[in-house]
């Protein structure tokens, strides 16, 4: 108590709650960006249904994606992903971020890492059923920000009477 007040007094700002080592601040350049990749990302995947929102969620994709499911295996590549996409989320469900639960660390040299929780809601309902952590590593190009890794785990069911509506 007497350090934050001595802080306090003499103009010192005492920092949010602690991050994790290497996390950037949520006032960084590089989780603007990262959280503006999420938003356009998860956009599209929630309205793949549109053939161009289709497509536009594969723009996010690198050709040679990687994606990992605890629950449904390994996809090698942005067109395998892209068929499994359209056939079992499009129509179906859609992702809602959980608020507070993004963080955002540096690669060197290459772009980033994304971590967080989200969960899945039916789009007829809007009913959520299920939460999971996913990890997405960004691949900063030239030209734009590509998905190489997608990790989406430790899955588990929403009981009905929790999960509301998220609309």
């Amino acid at each position: 108590m007497g350090f934050t007040l001595a802080c306090l007094a003499s103009g010192i700002v005492l920092a949010a709650p602690a991050q994790h080592d290497g996390q950037v601040s949520e006032q960084s350049p590089l989780y603007a960006t990262v959280s503006k990749l999420d938003t356009g990302l998860f956009d599209s995947f929630n309205h793949c249904s549109s053939p161009a929102q289709l497509k536009k969620h594969a723009s996010y994709l690198a050709p040679n994606l990687e994606f990992y499911h605890d629950e449904g295996g390994v996809t090698w590549t942005r067109h395998d992903y892209m068929a499994k996409t359209h056939e079992n989320v499009c129509g179906h469900f859609r992702r809602v971020l959980i608020p507070g639960s993004l963080e955002v660390f540096p690669i060197k040299d290459y772009g980033a890492i994304e971590q967080g929780r989200h969960k899945f809601c039916d789009i007829k309902s809007g009913t959520c059923f299920g939460e999971a952590q996913f990890l997405i590593v960004w691949h900063h190009l030239p030209d734009k920000w590509v998905a190489t890794r997608i990790f989406s785990y430790g899955h588990e069911a929403i009981p009905s009477a929790a999960s509301g509506n998220e609309h």
